[in-house]
């Protein structure tokens, strides 16, 4: 399974066009807003791209694999809760991001609650995204050496350094137009991976009576019987239990960030309108392949040395059916998934550092924060700081036991991202809470993580995900609603506070009066370009010694790649003149 020369190729020509962006898109990043916010000119398909590619790494083709290698349609519900949160952000939650006119998420923390809260966050965001980061591109080195026989340490440091290239230079640019250009590569590839399973299966008929046949109906449920799965994983409840962390997750403010570069509330609806629609279209796609590997190639996925052969399922499909030269193209799909969550991860931290961080501590210090030129080096001193943290924790991490490297992310997510999440959302729709209601509610919802982290030895049995995840919601929930109780001894000024939040989370942008001139012509050109050259090299491709199939495979992928980015080419031309 080693990739031959020609897919080295294909891997080292990809990661050079990310670092081609970064050095390309470096002189739209004049200042902190340009930096961190694409100075609030991102177009819809630029920052409802990123948004989609950020939502997701390479679980996606590891982990969420395993799961419908497993357990078949239970997965759909990760897929089809995180369409909902994009869904909702459609309707009415995006335009409010937008409108909060922030940079980053605990500035709009600091709107709604006061700077202690804000602080509060600003420290819990950046060690979360550091470790999430940092497992991320663990996991993915984890992977790619156990499937493609890359070394794990070889992985880490050059997709880190390439990651933490483009970031510095090009900054929220950078980040969403490689995001942009990744989404072009995977979607293609992707589909045409579907497409070749069912074609193997004949059929998505075929699909199904391969299950049936096979005697894998009862596993294959949508909703399964407790213990049927280790933890009743994939019951009811664990649906209900994942669609709430997902839902949450999307809808607070700590998702607000992924909005603020957009022109306006308008351009944010169809931002997230096109997350929601890419994301609905993954739930078939990215199901197919690994359920296909199940009913095909079950035995070659189990001989597999690794902890969990399932979660290699969607990569040896794919391996399995392309033709020579798109398996790098694969690698580079998976590469992109977490890449794309690793750069919008290391920008947000940087930005909350430069804009919520530093200022505070030279108030404390008696120190006059700098401004505009100045302030725009501190960020990108952070971003490598960052950047060289996440890279140093992932080789720390290659050094310890990686088993269940997945699980840990999940755990993180149900001990911390649910305490974090719930007030962000609450605190939307209900105004009368006190200035520290919101840390009230993540130390009350942090009492059942607590329990729960140690329920074996409290309680002789240990808590599953969904017990966890429901324990620190309903507590959370208590926390935030109980602190109303005293919000009758709020003072004047946070309640006139608290009325300017909904205020302006609620008054439309007016770009040309707030912003002035968009670029979207030079957006349209440059992605244009970058995209006609993936489209030269991938049909390049197609002259490598391959079946017809193999060549027509190549071509369709190209195709779909150069016809879209011909046609913004074309309208950016048009803006132009």
């Amino acid at each position: 399974m080693t990739p031959s020369n020609i897919e080295y190729v294909v891997i080292g020509g990809y990661l050079v066009m990310l670092l081609g962006v970064g050095f390309a898109l470096r002189k739209l990043s004049t200042d902190v807003s340009d930096y961190f916010r694409s100075g609030c000119k991102g177009t819809w398909y630029l920052v409802g791209s990123s948004a989609f590619m950020a939502s997701f790494s390479a679980w996606t083709f590891t982990g969420a694999a395993g799961v419908a290698f497993e357990s078949g349609w239970s997965v759909t519900v990760i897929y089809a809760s995180n369409a909902i949160g994009f869904f909702l952000n459609f309707l009415f939650l995006a335009p409010w991001f937008r409108q909060m006119r922030a940079i980053t998420a605990p500035e709009v923390i600091r709107n709604r609650f006061g700077v202690g809260t804000q602080q509060f966050y600003a420290g819990f965001s950046v060690i979360t995204a550091l470790l999430y980061g940092a497992l991320h591109l663990y996991g993915l080195a984890l992977f790619t050496s156990a499937i493609f026989g890359f070394p794990i340490k070889g992985v880490i440091v050059v997709i880190g350094f390439v990651v933490l290239f483009y970031s510095l230079t090009g900054g929220s640019w950078a980040v969403m137009a490689t995001d942009f250009l990744q989404s072009l590569i995977l979607i293609p590839l992707t589909l045409l991976v579907c497409i070749l399973c069912l074609i193997e299966l004949k059929g998505f008929s075929g699909l199904l009576e391969g299950i049936r046949s096979q005697g894998l109906s009862q596993d294959f449920q949508l909703f399964n019987e407790p213990g049927r799965f280790t933890a009743s994983s994939f019951t009811i409840t664990w649906a209900i239990a994942m669609a709430c962390k997902n839902i949450f997750s999307y809808n607070t403010l700590g998702a607000a960030p992924r909005y603020f570069a957009v022109k306006d509330g308008r351009e944010a609806r169809k931002a997230a309108l096109l997350a929601c629609i890419m994301m609905t279209v993954g739930i078939v796609v990215w199901i197919v392949p690994p359920m296909a590997a199940r009913l095909l190639i079950a035995d070659q996925i189990d001989a597999l040395e690794i902890s969990k052969p399932a979660e290699a399922s969607y990569a040896l499909m794919s391996l399995s059916l392309l033709p020579d030269g798109l398996v790098g193209l694969m690698v580079v799909a998976i590469f992109a998934a977490t890449m794309s969550s690793m750069d919008t991860g290391l920008n947000r931290n940087a930005a909350i550092i430069t804009q919520d961080v530093y200022p505070s501590l030279c108030k404390i210090l008696g120190i006059t924060p700098s401004e505009a030129v100045g302030r725009l080096w501190i960020g990108r001193g952070f971003t490598i700081f960052f950047g060289a943290s996440i890279i140093s924790l992932a080789l720390y991490f290659s050094g310890q036991d990686g088993k269940g490297i997945f699980d840990i992310m999940l755990l993180i997510g149900a001990m911390l991202g649910i305490p974090l999440a719930v007030p962000l959302l609450l605190c939307l729709f209900i105004r009368r809470v006190p200035r520290w209601a919101a840390v009230s509610s993540v130390i009350a919802a942090l009492i059942p993580s607590v329990l729960g982290h140690y329920s074996a030895e409290l309680f002789g049995a240990s808590w599953n995900f969904q017990e966890q995840i429901l324990y620190n919601l309903c507590a959370g929930t208590v926390g935030f609603l109980g602190s109303a109780l005293f919000w009758k001894h709020s003072s004047q000024q946070y309640r006139k506070q608290v009325d300017h939040f909904f205020l302006q989370m609620h008054t439309p942008v007016d770009f040309e009066k707030e912003i002035g001139e968009a670029n979207d012509d030079v957006q349209l050109r440059l992605l244009g370009r970058f995209g006609l050259a993936i489209t030269l090299f991938i049909g390049a491709l197609a002259l490598i010694p391959n079946p017809w199939t193999g060549r027509l495979a190549i071509l369709s992928v190209a195709f779909f790649i150069g016809s879209i980015s011909g046609l913004m080419l074309r309208a950016g031309n048009r803006r132009k003149s």
